[in-house]
């Protein structure tokens, strides 16, 4: 019975040990992607569902957009980001962390290199193995 009650007390500190994250997607001035590729900074971006974000405001564990720099994870020469202690240590562990399927092709791509949009409302996020595909899913849209 105690070995229980250790088991559910671990997986209930794993799923709140990353909750604490605050998401920031209500940031001030320019909107969409386009602002990143004139200079500005993502600081002064608000970004909305349907908008590409940068991969470093992305924690690939929990696949949600955060709204400012994560927590760097380098892993077989490709750059990871999470949100927590937590998360880094996932990243390097877990190959279900590092890779999605791209919801226009279905095929597994590694999120390292992939194009990252917000799909959700709450700030979850798709990954893309390219900006081709994720300008088609958000096509078949209409956002």
């Amino acid at each position: 019975m105690n070995y229980f009650h250790v088991v559910i007390a671990v997986a209930l500190f794993s799923l709140a040990a990353c909750s604490g994250s605050e998401k920031n997607t209500n940031v001030k001035d320019q909107k969409g992607p386009a602002a990143s590729a004139i200079g500005l900074s993502a600081q002064s971006v608000q970004y909305r569902r349907g908008d590409l974000v940068p991969t470093e405001q992305v924690c690939m564990v929990n696949d949600a957009f955060m709204g400012k720099k994560q927590l760097l994870v380098r892993h077989q020469g490709r750059d990871y980001y999470g949100c927590c202690e937590m998360c880094k240590k996932r990243i390097p562990q877990e190959v279900a962390v590092r890779v999605a399927i791209d919801p226009f092709s279905k095929k597994e791509i590694d999120k390292a290199t992939a194009s990252i949009a917000i799909t959700g409302d709450q700030g979850e996020v798709s990954y893309f193995e390219n900006e081709a595909n994720y300008r088609n899913y958000i096509k078949n849209l209409n956002l």
